[in-house]
């Protein structure tokens, strides 16, 4: 081996160093960057003439050396908590789909950028139009609710938006019945009406998730009435067709509660709830139990009866209207509305993806990846799917930069160099002293 080719050696072994210095540098700049991932150095050498069969030919070669940076993508960091409410940490292999502005605005909004992006940076705030940006300036995607027919989009993600969300109301399951009817004979059938949903909501046709309900009430004895539940909606119709059979206690308490069978529908004991079941077709097509709540046997609070009759009414427990206030996220990535009546409704879901060799992902900036062939393509869905991992909310993942093991890396990396450099140098002086042989 020649002295030059030991300069060679040298230079290759200082540009290795250099590198390993380049990636110490950068996990020790980033030790408090949310969901960095530390990435290591492994070192190669270089045999020149490996290829040759003769031995004596690669022995008087140099070789060199070259370094290569390591990924550790999957690696898990510390979950440390965040005042941040919207702030989530995947405990798994998952990474969160974030999407960029182009810069541009559109007559709907913001535009985004088509290349899809990854990252385990889940420090996520509300920016002015809505959109949950993270501190790295990517946006969260996931499923959005459609808000044509309610029910919850998996075809492809998009960016989760939480701004003007509209209250949708919310499903009927019980309407509760209550008046005096007559006891005196011949009295006249009355009627009450109430409305009912379904719980979804079609924007352009809300209709279709709603209707009314009629009750009619039919004397059929001075302590014995039928009631029946119908709809004039189009498209909805209610079963049974038949009516319910109320009898009454001569003080006008409840005393059962028969259907067109004969068959008690309720306990005949005191204090039992007396609730007619009903099942409600919508003109949606959706179909749902609901129960007509007419008090309870043996008490007056609900349907009663008495020779001074009162105008019966019904309630639905549906709420209709509410004022948008809050976005929050749950652990199983539902992004949820909180309306100032108190109730929650789902916005859309969190995704999460994973790929065949995390590893293999390109690093961008703002701790985010794209894929490659190494990488394999991303297999996305909801939390939990793919083996991507759960989710913690109002926690954030720490750096994988360990600040002990990288310092004392340091130290070796700089030995190393340095004795590179002593290489550079002790062959300078022997070049020196074979010109000098001539003098």
């Amino acid at each position: 081996m020649s002295i030059f080719n030991s300069l060679t050696t040298a230079v290759s072994g200082i540009n290795a160093q250099s590198t390993a210095f380049t990636n110490l540098s950068n996990n020790i700049a980033n030790s408090q960057t949310v969901g960095y991932k530390a990435d290591t150095t492994a070192f190669q050498d270089f045999v020149a003439g490996a290829g040759s069969t003769s031995g004596s030919f690669a022995q008087g070669v140099a070789n060199s050396v070259a370094a290569v940076t390591v990924q550790h993508v999957n690696s898990q960091g510390t979950a440390s908590s965040s005042t941040d409410g919207l702030a989530m940490s995947i405990s798994g292999n998952g990474l969160f789909n974030v999407s960029k502005k182009t810069g541009a605005v559109t007559s709907t909004g913001a535009d985004f950028a088509a290349e899809q992006y990854y990252t385990r940076n889940g420090e996520f705030y509300e920016d002015k139009d809505g959109y949950l940006q993270n501190t790295s300036g990517y946006y969260l995607d996931g499923y959005m609710v459609n808000s044509t027919t309610g029910a919850l989009d998996t075809s492809s993600v998009t960016q989760i938006n939480v701004a003007n969300v509209t209250f949708r109301p919310t499903q009927t399951t019980t309407l509760t019945a209550t008046g005096t009817l007559s006891s005196v004979s011949g009295a006249s059938a009355v009627t009450t009406d109430t409305t009912v949903y379904d719980g979804t909501y079609n924007q352009a046709k809300p209709k279709d998730n709603t209707g009314d309900v009629t009750l009619t009430w039919t004397q059929s004895s001075t302590t014995e009435w039928t009631v029946k539940a119908t709809s004039s909606t189009t498209g909805m119709s209610i079963t049974p067709t038949t009516a319910y059979t109320v009898d009454f206690n001569t003080d006008g308490s409840l005393k059962s509660v028969t259907d067109s069978s004969g068959n008690n529908v309720t306990s005949t004991l005191n204090g039992a709830s007396a609730n007619l079941p009903i099942s409600i077709t919508y003109p949606d097509g959706n179909t749902q139990n609901v129960n007509v709540n007419i008090g309870t046997i043996g008490g007056t609070s609900g349907m009663s009866l008495s020779t001074s009759a009162t105008t019966p009414k019904t309630t639905s427990d549906s709420v209709t209207s509410g004022t948008y206030q809050s976005a929050s996220i749950e652990s199983d990535g539902s992004v949820m509305a909180t309306f100032d009546n108190g109730d929650t409704q789902l916005i859309g879901k969190v995704a999460l993806s994973n790929f065949a060799n995390v590893n293999g992902l390109l690093s961008q900036d703002g701790q985010a990846y794209t894929a490659t062939a190494a990488s394999g393509s991303a297999k996305t869905g909801l939390v939990g799917e793919n083996a991507t991992g759960s989710l913690t909310v109002g926690y954030v993942e720490s750096s994988t930069t360990d600040l002990t093991s990288d310092l004392s890396a340091l130290i070796v990396a700089q030995e190393a160099y340095t004795a590179n450099t002593k290489i550079v140098t002790t062959a300078d002086q022997l070049l020196q002293a074979t010109i000098a042989m001539k003098q």
